[in-house]
């Protein structure tokens, strides 16, 4: 089956795992150097436990991975729909590569510079692209 809109979600969520293996490549180093004692932890700790444990560029991978499983989650769902109802045209297919790369450049812009306003814009642009998926989604199925 050949579905092109189908490649800019399956490329996010290979991305989400970059961003989870980035996440843990920096944050286990600096939990060791901070010399915190991991069996001292309290059950049922979480990873917001370590804020203002770590430092802020540490946690801002943490953050950007959450993210990635927030919003995106929308993407995917309006994506199948188009998928599905065979409404994807080459414009969406567009429209959702131009999503998956917006959120791609927000991540390693939040993960490394992560000035508010700037990463603010780029979530801004991305969610116009995900709004047109949405529109069109719901135009294809009523």
């Amino acid at each position: 089956m050949e579905n092109p809109i189908l490649a800019p979600a399956a490329v996010l969520v290979a991305w989400s795992l970059v961003m989870l293996l980035w996440m843990a490549g920096t944050r286990f180093p600096a939990i060791f150097k901070s010399g915190m004692d991991l069996k001292a932890s309290p059950p049922g700790g979480r990873g917001q436990d370590l804020e203002g444990i770590l430092p802020a560029n540490v946690n801002w991978k943490s953050h950007n991975y959450t993210h990635l499983m927030e919003q995106p989650t929308i993407f995917y769902a309006a994506v199948l729909i188009l998928a599905v109802a065979g409404a994807a045209t080459p414009m969406l297919v567009n429209v959702a590569w131009g999503y998956t790369i917006l959120r791609i450049i927000h991540s390693v812009y939040q993960a490394t510079i992560n000035v508010v306003m700037v990463r603010f814009t780029i979530f801004v642009l991305a969610t116009i692209c995900l709004a047109v998926l949405a529109v069109n989604a719901v135009l294809a199925t009523i």
